[in-house]
């Protein structure tokens, strides 16, 4: 299965993130999962990806052209996927994948999240996206979510669009991989 990580690239973030994200990592390639990712240097996505290939897993590291420019590309990148902006590469990101995971993340990782879901909920997809709750991080947007759903404003359950788990048991029982 080939699971895509929407994650924070920032390095100034509560370290037990990057412990669960290791172990996130090494989970997916222990279980044969190739990791897609945004492709850069830094912060979580850095740390899922170097987890994942020291585990012996593979990478698919989808990188816009300004990264690329940047010299921000991760050396744990095994397949790497050139797109000119995030647009592209959010569609590129779907396309590789079988399912999504969201780990703590800001504005960018919030806006992978909503393509993916807004995406399944007019059919064009039916792939697993999981908001992994590390300490809580995403304890806000499933209030908003909530609010939102309580309001009216979200047609269905977005529960059906958006999973939730606190822990890699959690995210293994949803995919039927435990």
């Amino acid at each position: 299965m080939k699971i895509c990580v929407f994650c924070s690239a920032n390095e100034q973030i509560d370290p037990a993130f990057f412990t669960l994200t290791e172990e996130l990592g090494k989970w997916a390639a222990e279980n044969g999962h190739s990791i897609v990712y945004g492709g850069v240097n830094q912060g979580l996505m850095e740390c899922v990806a170097k987890a994942s290939k020291e585990a012996g897993g593979r990478t698919i590291g989808v990188v816009p052209m300004i990264v690329e420019k940047s010299g921000r590309i991760s050396d744990y990148v095994d397949v790497e996927i050139p797109c000119d902006n995030l647009t592209d590469r959010k569609q590129l990101m779907m396309d590789q994948s079988d399912m999504f995971i969201a780990l703590p993340g800001g504005i960018g990782t919030l806006d992978e999240v909503f393509t993916v879901a807004a995406s399944a909920t007019i059919g064009y997809h039916q792939k697993p996206l999981i908001l992994y709750n590390m300490k809580g991080f995403w304890d806000s947007l499933i209030a908003l979510l909530d609010d939102l759903q309580a309001k009216g404003m979200i047609r269905g359950n977005w529960r059906d669009y958006i999973k939730t788990a606190d822990s890699i048991e959690q995210i293994g029982s949803i995919l039927g991989t435990d």
